[in-house]
């Protein structure tokens, strides 16, 4: 009996690749697929509660219906014109807006100082300012306050910009951001008689636009945000802030939460317009540091 050896010789050619198994989808893909959407329903609930109570009737904000059967704008008008919640805002904008581009300049000029130039201690000088990052900050509140009180910056703009300027993180990204520049950009202007001011500003802080803006968003949001540091140097009430005015609105109008959820989607509004605008910003800046 003789045996076909050509039926049992594997397939060569174009053929062969329509024998091969196709590819399945790993069971473990679909389990994090489930899990990602299961964790943005669960982020993105609060927000659309939040947004869908702010036009509530007061009869119903307390129903457990999420979508609205009457819808109305009152709840807004009411917090602008019976509370002074625009101050609070223009508070807020001021405040957040003046530490960030502060932030940024000290911090940008701190970090090009220790990533770019050579002079004794520099690496002492880093680790002295990246172990103020290991301190929480209900430790420095009280230390911070008397400092400010002894300057006279109480119930002013100076005690809510001043002390929130510095930041350890800045400064360490932005020095990891810097280290990762090529030496031979700095190397050919100092041939062409450049100073590392010249430097500095005509050529590093155009290469920073990207962390800069990734920065810019981190600082602002941060202070717009602030409760308790307002609420520990401030007590005039045209200095609050709108974290406060809210904190407020829930002391006076406890049973009354449209007005309160219409305050906090207010006060949203602008954080969520900045972080979907800069996204791509705060990614980049994440990949060009190289933190992960």
């Amino acid at each position: 009996m003789t045996t076909d050896t050509t039926a049992l010789a594997p397939t060569t050619g174009a053929g062969s690749s329509q024998l091969r198994p196709r590819r399945r989808r790993r069971p473990g893909r679909w389990g994090l697929l489930a899990i990602g959407v299961v964790l943005a329903l669960l982020t993105v609930f609060p927000l659309v509660w939040m947004v869908m109570g702010s036009v509530k009737t007061p009869e119903e904000v307390n129903s457990p219906s999420l979508i609205p059967s009457t819808v109305t704008f009152e709840n807004y008008v009411y917090v602008f014109s019976q509370v002074p919640f625009a101050r609070y805002l223009f508070n807020s904008f001021f405040i957040s807006s003046a530490i960030t581009v502060l932030a940024l300049w000290f911090h940008s000029m701190a970090a090009y100082a220790l990533a770019r130039l050579d002079f004794p201690g520099r690496e002492r000088i880093f680790l002295a300012i990246f172990a103020t990052m290991l301190v929480s900050a209900p430790v420095t509140i009280i230390p911070t306050f008397i400092i400010v009180r002894t300057l006279g910056m109480v119930d002013n703009y100076a005690g809510l910009i001043v002390p929130a300027i510095f930041n350890a993180f800045g400064i360490f990204l932005l020095r990891q951001f810097y280290i990762s520049l090529p030496d031979e950009l700095e190397e050919a202007a100092l041939v062409d008689g450049a100073s590392y001011w010249t430097i500095y500003w005509r050529i590093v802080l155009p290469l920073s636009r990207p962390i800069l803006s990734a920065l810019a968003v981190f600082f602002f949001l941060a202070n717009w945000n602030s409760f308790v540091w307002p609420m520990t140097v401030t007590s005039d009430p045209r200095l609050r802030v709108v974290q406060l005015g809210i904190q407020s609105f829930q002391q006076q109008y406890a049973a009354d939460w449209n007005y309160i959820l219409a305050a906090s989607t207010v006060a949203a509004l602008p954080t969520l317009a900045i972080f979907f605008v800069f996204q791509k910003q705060i990614v980049a800046s994440i990949k060009t540091s190289g933190l992960k």
